[in-house]
Parts: structure tokens; sequence; C-alpha cells
């Protein structure tokens, strides 16, 4: 390809948006990029601010250089800037001119820079407008098929468009075969200059939220509503619920007939991590207790943002968990820095028989009478 034979490339554009299901401007807009990069190919540097203009009816193009105007007398790069004496009569200190240059034809090198540029372009816009396609599903739960693990990430086909897994949003412990299908949280698309990227989530807590809302009908009519999670994926969530029925037992609720409910929730995210559905209160020390479950407490004291819970001996591993697993996830669902105490009990003394004391007196006379 000697030439870059820009008639056809005005032709290709309605084809190509067409054929890629995109806006015949961003088709446009692309090719325009091209030019531009192969002109700056053919006749400057990198560093060169280029900018192209297609026309699609005559099939020619123009090229704008911009250059910022600086004082003369000053020693300046000329690919970006130019001296204020040959900028122009109107142009003034720090304004940006545009010279222009007719396009005629590139050389080999810089056509093959087009074309790659066409293609690159063509498919950062065409994943673009298939991820928009998504945005109005994010915070929702898809299907997809495991297409590709990776070490820090995994790749699911969602059918128009891949999403990615990373680690961090992965279950622990939780193995991914190549071929099956799962259900992952639609989190967010993240644009970089890489592009745009579907994440994709199975270890955030709103999974968990998501999936108690498919399983609680109750949450749509808002009868009970979630009031806060938090989760170690793969090890334990706990969930704070609520009611606004009088009567409704929320935890019940959640739970379902014979745990039906929250054992669907669990066949989901794997048997080995276990969920805790607490009672939500607006008292924030019984809501403390709550959040500590299963462990019994004996008095919780608030200062500030800090809480101090006291516990008996037997009560205290329970009361911080596995590796700090029960007090560290307590901490995060009520928002509270909570700190164990152990509070120990002294003995009671034993109360002494009545009878035995009555005995005691009666003897104490009969001894006294005898004297």
């Amino acid at each position: 390809m000697e030439n870059l034979d820009l008639k056809q490339m005005s032709a290709m554009v309605d084809i190509i948006a067409e054929e890629k299901g995109l806006p015949k401007d961003t088709v446009l807009n692309v090719i325009e990029q091209a030019i531009a990069a192969a002109w700056r190919k053919d006749n400057g540097d990198r560093e060169m601010n280029v900018r192209a203009v297609l026309n699609t009816k005559t099939g020619e193009a123009d090229v704008y250089v911009a250059r910022e105007v600086i004082e003369d007398g000053l020693a300046y790069n000329p690919s970006t800037e130019i001296p204020q004496s040959e900028a122009g009569k109107k142009a003034e200190l720090g304004d940006i001119v545009e010279e222009k240059h007719k396009v005629t034809s590139f050389g080999r090198v810089a056509a093959g820079t087009a074309k790659q540029v066409v293609i690159q372009r063509l498919r950062e816009a065409e994943n673009d407008a298939v991820l928009t396609a998504f945005e109005d599903k994010i915070g929702t739960i898809i299907t997809g098929t495991v297409s590709r693990v990776e070490p820090k990430l995994v790749r699911i086909d969602l059918g128009r468009a891949t999403g990615i897994m990373p680690r961090s949003e992965q279950i622990d412990g939780e193995y991914y075969a190549v071929g099956s299908r799962i259900k992952v949280y639609i989190k967010k698309i993240e644009r970089g200059d890489r592009g745009a990227q579907l994440i994709l989530s199975r270890g955030s807590a709103e999974f968990v939220e998501c999936l108690f809302r498919q399983e609680v009908p109750e949450l749509e009519n808002h009868t009970v509503k979630i009031k806060g999670i938090a989760r170690e994926a793969g090890r334990r969530t706990k969930i704070a619920v609520m009611s606004t029925v009088p009567g409704i037992d929320p935890v019940g609720t959640f739970v379902g007939g014979r745990g039906i409910r929250v054992q669907a929730v669990m066949n989901e995210i794997g048997d080995k991590e276990k969920i805790d559905i607490i009672n939500w209160s607006d008292n924030v020390s019984e809501y403390i207790r709550e959040a500590l479950s299963p462990a019994e407490i004996i008095k919780v004291e608030i200062d500030g943002k800090k809480a101090k819970v006291y516990v008996s001996d037997e009560q205290q591993s329970i009361a911080i968990g596995k590796q700090g697993q029960n007090v560290r996830l307590a901490s995060k669902l009520t928002g509270y820095e909570i700190d164990i105490v152990l509070q120990k009990t002294t003995p009671k003394k034993k109360k002494q028989n009545v009878e035995d004391s009555l005995l005691s007196a009666i003897e104490e006379v009969s001894s006294d009478d005898a004297e």
C-alpha cells in the first residue's frame, strides 16, 4: 500500500459503521485520527499536536498543526511552539494557532501506520460501545462462562462482551474451570489508557446482597430491609436486617422455612462461607451485641466511635473469633472500633442453710442453759 487512498477511506465510513454497529461520526473520527497519525509520520514528530478533517463527499483531507504562541527571542520547540512574530499580527502570547496543510498522499510506512491506527481505534470504539450497553446492568447479577483463567484474573464471556474478575473480587479458595457457567456481579466499567473493561465480582458484599434479593421477595416491597453487610469472601458474612412491619421477623424472613433461602445463597457462594443474619438496631449497644453473635455479651461501653465490650472468660474466644474474624466483621458492620475486654467474675459466697443456722442457735442456747 504505497499510498493512502482517501477517497476509498471516505467511501468506507458508512460500510464500517454498519458492520461494526458504530455511529458514523465515531468511524469518521477514527479515520481522521489515522490520517493525522500518518501525516505526523511523514512530516513531523510525535510531539506535534495534529488533527485531521476528512471531507467524505470529495475524499479530500486537511491537517491542522497546533502550536502555542511564545515570546520572540526565546528558545522554543518548533513542534509545539511558535514565536509571536511568526504567528501573525493578531496572535497574543499563550494563544494556540493552527497551521493548515493539504493532504495529498502518504508513503508506505505512514500508510501502514494509518492502517494500524484504524484497526486499533475501531476495536477500542467497538468494545466501548458494547460495554456502554452494560452500563444499565451495573449493580446486577449476570451468568457468564469462564473463558480464561490467569494468575491475577479470570476472564468471563458474557455473550456480547468479556469481563474480568480480578483476584481481589474472587471468593477465596474457589476454583474456576474454563467452560463452567457462573454467576457474577457487574461491579463497574473501568475506563483507562487501554480502553474500557467490565469489572466483575463474586467476592464483594454486593454480590451476597444481590443473591438475597433474588431469594427474598419481601425486599422488593420493602417489608424487610438490609441495613448493612460485612464480608470476608470464602470465610464469613454478617448481614444486618430489619423489618418495617410490626410482627414480621426479619431474620426468619431471610433464613426462610427450614433455612431454604439462606441455603440457596450458601449454595452459590460455597458451604465454607458462613452467614450470620442478625437484627439491626438503632441502639448502638444492642446492635454491637447482635453483631458479635454468637458470643454472649455482659455489657457494652460506648465512647465516640469506639466500643468496649465486656465478656466472660468462656465467651472471649467466641467474641474474637478465629484469627479475630468475628470482632473484625462486627466492627466493619457497625462502624465502631470494638475492643473485647475480659471481665473476671468474683465467686459468690455460699448462702448458709436456714435450718443449719437455726440448729446452731439452739445448740448455743442449750449450751448456755447447761452452764
